[in-house]
């Protein structure tokens, strides 16, 4: 249909003139474009070859095949788009080309329409076309018999059956193998995106893990320097000044020897170097209870200027898990160290209580007055790290005021049986 665009008075053949298509032709896909031509110009051709089977009457012109085989061309164009809509078009198409002398391209292209109606329709009516192929199969046969009374008349009934269940029939197998393919390409993404997860996951707790580590290594050496060299600075006795650059020049070398160590560790590539916590030359990096008493004389030393005594109380027990083991180490370092930069003069207690399920450690420091400023600077990362410890082998930290007035303490619980996964 023709129309004019800009000027009603110009006439409808021009520059200006726009074809209407409906929406659904307009959306036709290229391949069924593609069979919708091949099916015509078969069909015609076969028709010119005169290979056409005779009609029921014998006086049909034969002429007529050419219209159902037009109608079934055209339903080709709308197998993606309309499959429910060209499905009964080309049943009355097929049902007027066997009466005018049937074309096998007509045939054919009502056998794609069943085809595309099971694979492109609706889940729902696509379930019901194949039983309702084989309902319109029994049909057939059961008035074909009635009709001419004939075993031949089956045959009738077995074409039926090959145009209609056949193409359904192929249509479920392809859309199930479709749908499953889908849902495996949907797992695999789930799984890829799991996987990314997983990877973020484990770097981020790895490098919380690496921040720990590094954290804990300097943080009580440095504190040792910052305080001995304050003190150094504000006493002017040879004496006194000699005895802070030893303890700041043992703390400087204690601090580089354990970075070197936990470099050397990260550097490693052997698994099991990885796996006992030391370096492919030997030299442990993983610390243990049994070198408490020199973590004690070396924060005793660091308090000693301030006016600080440590007191320890009870003895670790023997045969506890490595990570239980570093992570009781770790706190206890870290709870001294914090002691050490922001505790009134007094006494510092170490409480080590061993349960038989249980590590129980509990360090009780005097609080300072609030308008004191701390010995050395502090981020706050230390009871972050002392926290996170503990979670990770299940146990439990807490830090605040202690039972006693003017008194603050640090309660781990750590549970002696330490998680496979955990790694403090």
């Amino acid at each position: 249909m023709y129309a004019p665009v800009d000027d009603p008075q110009r006439s409808p053949v021009g520059d200006h003139v726009r074809v209407r298509i409906p929406a659904v032709l307009r959306r036709a896909h290229r391949g069924d474009v593609l069979a919708a031509a091949a099916g015509l110009l078969s069909g015609l051709l076969l028709y010119a070859l005169e290979l056409q089977s005779p009609a029921p009457a014998g006086d049909v012109p034969r002429e007529l095949a050419l219209i159902p085989l037009t109608v079934l061309a055209g339903t080709e164009l709308l197998r993606r788009t309309a499959p429910l809509a060209a499905l009964p078009v080309a049943l009355g198409a097929l049902a007027a080309d066997v009466l005018a002398g049937s074309l096998l391209a007509s045939l054919i292209m009502f056998t794609d329409a069943v085809y595309a109606a099971v694979l492109y329709g609706p889940h729902r009516v696509s379930r019901l076309l194949l039983p309702g192929c084989g309902v319109v199969t029994v049909c057939v046969t059961a008035v074909s018999l009635a009709v001419w009374r004939d075993a031949e008349a089956l045959l009738l009934g077995a074409l039926a059956g090959l145009v209609t269940i056949g193409p359904a029939w192929t249509g479920v197998i392809v859309r199930e193998h479709r749908s499953a393919a889908v849902a495996e390409r949907l797992r695999a993404e789930q799984t890829a995106l799991l996987a990314e997860r997983d990877r973020v996951q484990a770097v981020a707790a790895e490098r919380a893990r690496m921040a720990r580590e590094l954290h804990d290594l300097v943080a009580n050496h440095l504190t040792a320097i910052a305080i001995r060299s304050a003190a150094a600075l504000r006493v002017d006795e040879p004496a006194a000044t000699r005895d802070a650059l030893r303890s700041i020049r043992e703390n400087s070398t204690a601090g580089l020897t354990e970075m070197r160590r936990l470099i050397g560790l990260l550097r490693s590539t052997a698994a099991t170097a990885a796996d006992s916590g030391a370096t492919p030359g030997g030299a442990a990096v993983v610390p243990t209870l049994a070198g408490l008493d020199a973590l004690l004389r070396q924060i005793g030393a660091a308090g000693s200027p301030g006016g600080l005594r440590v007191v320890r109380r009870g003895e670790p027990p023997a045969g506890l898990p490595a990570p239980v083991e570093l992570a009781a180490y770790r706190i206890i370092q870290e709870s001294l160290t914090n002691a050490v930069k922001h505790a009134a003069a007094g006494e510092v207690v170490l409480d080590i209580d061993p349960r038989p399920d249980m590590l129980v450690l509990t360090v009780t420091s005097p609080l300072p007055d609030h308008r004191a400023a701390p010995r050395a600077p502090g981020a706050g990362h230390g009871l972050t790290g002392m926290r996170e410890r503990a979670a990770l082998l299940g146990g439990t930290l807490t830090a605040g005021p202690g039972p006693d007035p003017g008194t603050w303490r640090v309660r781990a619980g750590l549970p002696c049986t330490a998680p496979p996964d955990g790694t403090p």
